[in-house]
């Protein structure tokens, strides 16, 4: 399962290039955007909730969360005021912290220096991978967060 995540491309005409990412990891950057505005609030966010606000099957993100929660990136409680938060503030998470627990190859990529040209080629994909590693590391949960969705009300 893969999905296509847009991005604002480094070519000198600033046209559109599409990076493939799975969809496993766009759906932990949405409910992670969801986690972020529970953050510092007085209950936890519950799976049904998440689901729901993010167009997210349930029994898919029980999953991804299992995955956050062991990569430290959220924490769980059980019981009726149980649920999951962040583990840190939504801008201390950055999208490189969630891809490297929910895709670890993603930045593990190690071209083969076979062949003529193969040293040339995995020179450039390295660069094109740092720098995509770089700008991962730039952007955070709270740079995911709607802005206009207004605060969470607790009752």
């Amino acid at each position: 399962m893969a999905n296509r995540f847009r991005c604002q491309s480094w070519v000198k005409n600033s046209t559109l290039a599409t990076l493939k990412l799975s969809l496993k990891v766009e759906y932990a950057l949405r409910v992670l955007a969801q986690l972020g505005r529970y953050h510092g609030g007085p209950q936890l966010a519950h799976i049904e909730d998440l689901a729901e606000a993010e167009d997210v099957p349930s029994n898919y993100l029980v999953q991804i969360l299992n995955e956050l929660r062991n990569g430290g990136v959220i924490t769980s409680r059980r019981g009726k005021q149980g649920g999951y938060a962040l583990t840190n503030e939504p801008e201390a998470v950055s999208l490189f912290d969630v891809m490297r627990v929910i895709d670890p190859g993603l930045f593990a990529n190690e071209p083969s220096r076979a062949g003529q040209s193969g040293s040339l080629v995995a020179e450039a994909l390295n660069k094109i991978g740092a720098s995509f590693e770089e700008r991962a590391k730039e952007i955070s949960i709270r740079d995911l967060m709607p802005r206009d969705a207004g605060p969470m009300y607790y009752i």
